[in-house]
């Protein structure tokens, strides 16, 4: 009997920190997602561990992708329609960080479906109202 109430026990507790990684995961993806469609503000900072100065520093609504071997590509939104691509190179020496500024609201249960009409519908479309003869 009281081998089963352990049994019981620990299962119990595997399903309760089993379901906090999952909320943990669907949180970081859903701020991931946010970040790539430049709704956080984040700092880029690269700092040279040699010398112990900063090299540089980028603020705003940033999107980083670190799928390179020693650069990070960087896309800044710096205004309503208007982008900058960067990429940064590392080196032994030379290290980076990629903070957050603000917290985000997201939800592990938000679930958003974003269509981008103009990879949707054709831009050279031609249309006739009815009272333009047919041919």
């Amino acid at each position: 009997m009281k081998q089963r109430k352990l049994i019981l026990l620990t299962m119990v507790l595997l399903t309760i920190l089993l379901s906090a990684c999952s909320a943990a995961d669907t949180v970081s993806h859903n701020i991931s997602k946010d970040s790539d469609e430049f709704r956080v503000i984040r700092r880029v900072v690269f700092y040279n561990s040699l010398t112990d100065t900063y090299i540089m520093e980028m603020v705003g609504n940033i999107s980083v992708d670190l799928d390179r071997d020693n650069v990070i590509e960087v896309i800044a939104k710096v205004g309503p329609d208007k982008y900058q691509k960067h990429y940064l190179g590392l080196s032994d020496n030379v290290t980076y960080t990629v903070e957050q500024l603000r917290t985000s609201d997201v939800s592990e249960y938000d679930y958003k479906m974003i269509f981008k009409p103009e990879k949707i519908i054709p831009i050279d479309i031609e249309y006739k109202t009815g009272e333009e003869e047919m041919e």
